[in-house]
């Protein structure tokens, strides 16, 4: 069977029809689930592969060296007192870097890391809560940090968070882009694409702050991987225009 198999998939057209039918059932299945049963699957079954964190290899200590270096500069440089970091994972890395004189709220869906972190790291300045960014509502902060989460979104779900951070009041954005792509493609919740949030459908002004993380995974391929700074009031126009 697993011979014909992989003589079928040498057929010419059978191939792509064949991917795509097994992506499709792939999707199906993401679909029959909440994001919050989704990300709770990748957690506890580590299907991101990372070395130091549960959350990946993009929360390695390596990968998040120039970060942890450039996070402090912009948190001084735009006066932020409060943030909310969603998903802030398992606090890996975020946990070096200087917030000093900020009160941090590290959020996740994953019930578990919420816990653990809480128990580990809760402070005067530091706590966790249970949040999922996609259905809300988020609390009001200064600055809402959100790396690593949008790429593993549908449009459809990006749109919603989205739309949650502007209701919040809060004044900045924070997250995850590759400024080199050009076409942003759709995909099932929990599945992963890079993301440019200046392309359509999404349509994003240049932002006030753009640091390259100096990302090496994938084989370098990645190696436009960038942290990007808005002002959410200036986002609210396009944020409203999409679709919900």
């Amino acid at each position: 069977m697993t011979s014909l198999k992989r003589l079928v998939k040498k057929i010419p057209l059978v191939a792509p029809l064949h991917q795509w039918w097994v992506e499709r059932q792939v999707r199906q299945q993401l679909h029959a689930k909440s994001a919050e049963q989704i990300f709770t699957e990748i957690h506890d079954g580590n299907s991101w592969g990372g070395q130091q964190s549960v959350s990946g290899p993009g929360s390695d200590l390596s990968q998040t060296a120039v970060i942890i270096r450039e996070i402090p500069l912009v948190l001084r440089k735009y006066g932020i007192r409060s943030m909310l970091d969603a998903p802030c994972g398992d606090f890996n890395w975020m946990c070096h870097v200087d917030r000093k004189g900020v009160h941090y709220t590290g959020a996740d869906i994953v019930k578990s890391l919420v816990e653990n972190n809480n128990f580990k790291y809760r402070s005067d300045s530091v706590h966790f809560i249970h949040l999922d960014l996609i259905a809300g509502p988020l609390p009001k902060v200064e600055l809402v940090f959100c790396r690593d989460c949008l790429v593993h979104l549908s449009h459809r779900d990006v749109s919603r968070c989205l739309a949650n951070m502007a209701q919040s009041g809060s004044a900045y954005l924070f997250t995850t882009i590759f400024p080199d792509t050009v076409t942003n493609r759709d995909i099932a919740t929990g599945h992963w694409r890079s993301l440019n949030l200046t392309q359509a459908p999404f349509h994003f002004p240049p932002p006030l702050e753009l640091i390259n993380e100096h990302c090496t995974e994938k084989d370098g391929t990645c190696s436009d991987k960038s942290l990007a700074l808005w002002r959410i009031a200036d986002l609210t126009h396009v944020i409203q225009a999409l679709p919900s």
